[in-house]
């Protein structure tokens, strides 16, 4: 029995690993909320005040998102360990919980985005100000910037215009989904939310079979699944700097989402589930992967530059626009796409030097 616990993950004492892990977590949210409503209920949009109280309420928002994803995160991975009416119940209103703390957030940095995009491609000072963007972008095809004086001079004329357009959809997309996160956050069903993360807090409602299997075997079902989702990636297409047929797509009138991107975003779930599953089985000790971190990383920017090509092909789709507005829309959406490009051949070099250093 003594061999057993000195391995955190086996025999019994998983099931006590578990439970740490997620009162752990659910302190953690109710740590956040206490905070979020000391500091007044404020969301994203109260940065523009710059005051103490919007910067601890954004630090708020974003713990009580980081804690909603983890715990919901494990319900899924170790779902075998936990009562099954309760996980299924939980995990879906976790997740629609974190979904609506982040759109304003994601609105916001979108902007921000797509407006120094513009900046940087334009050359033009009629933008807000943005933070400084480097010459060289890496991983930016060159053909994004590399125009002739005429294209130039068309798209600093459509430039603000686009600009400004932008502005106008993504502010109010972002106020709406302010609203929404206050709404949300005064709602019945957050209140139900909060009640089952304050009792899983002290009680965690576990199985038998927690205390009669290790972690390990489940933890490693969610890596098998992020390895195989991998494995059907386009990851040769990836090593490519130009992908023409997602550049088609974008502009054309079909507003479906790219149909490309989404195995790329699943990638990116499977590989956080992964992550957290890590959280679980080492604590604090748990080593740190920096080839699965910048891969990690790659697909995070793969997400936003895709979000921001799909916003800047939407805003040219507006009825009655200037074409130099929609000429510079393009533009933009192109170099979005060629972000997107950039990213995966970054994820691609990173997780191929990740399965190479596995023993």
């Amino acid at each position: 029995m003594a061999q057993q616990h000195l391995d955190p993950t086996a025999g019994p004492v998983a099931g006590d690993t578990l439970e740490a892990y997620l009162q752990a977590q659910a302190t953690e949210f109710l740590r956040a909320l206490r905070q979020h409503r000391e500091t007044g209920g404020t969301t994203a949009t109260a940065t523009a005040t710059a005051t103490n109280g919007a910067e601890e309420a954004v630090d708020a928002a974003r713990a009580l998102r980081r804690s909603a994803r983890r715990i919901s995160g494990t319900l899924h991975t170790f779902r075998p360990f936990l009562d099954e009416g309760w996980s299924e119940g939980m995990r879906p209103e976790l997740a629609w919980l974190s979904g609506t703390l982040a759109r304003e957030h994601a609105y916001g940095a979108r902007l921000e985005r797509l407006l120094a995009a513009l900046h940087r491609l334009s050359g033009s000072s009629a933008f807000p100000a943005q933070a400084p963007a480097p010459e060289a972008h890496p991983g930016t095809h060159p053909g994004a910037r590399a125009q002739l004086p005429s294209e130039k001079g068309t798209l600093t004329v459509g430039a603000a215009k686009a600009g400004a357009l932008l502005e106008r959809q993504l502010t109010l997309a972002r106020t709406r989904a302010h609203s929404a996160a206050l709404q949300a956050l005064g709602s019945s069903r957050f209140h139900a939310v909060a009640d089952n993360v304050a009792v899983l807090a002290s009680e965690v409602p576990l199985t038998a079979s927690a205390s009669a299997t290790g972690l390990k075997p489940l933890a490693a079902a969610a890596e098998e699944r992020l390895r195989d989702a991998v494995a059907g990636l386009p990851l040769i297409t990836a090593g490519h700097p130009y992908n023409a047929e997602a550049l088609v797509h974008g502009l054309s009138a079909d507003t479906a989402p790219q149909p490309q991107d989404s195995p790329w975003h699943q990638v990116r779930l499977l590989l956080r589930l992964h992550r957290y599953a890590c959280e679980v089985r080492f604590g604090d000790e748990a080593p740190v992967d920096v080839r699965l971190l910048t891969a990690g990383q790659a697909l995070d920017r793969h997400r936003d530059a895709a979000e921001a090509a799909a916003a800047a092909a939407s805003a040219a789709r507006t009825p009655r626009i200037a074409p130099a507005t929609a000429y510079a829309l393009g533009v933009l959406h192109a170099d979005q796409r060629h972000e997107v490009e950039a990213a995966r051949f970054a994820f691609q070099r990173a997780w191929l030097r990740e399965t190479v250093g596995t023993p």
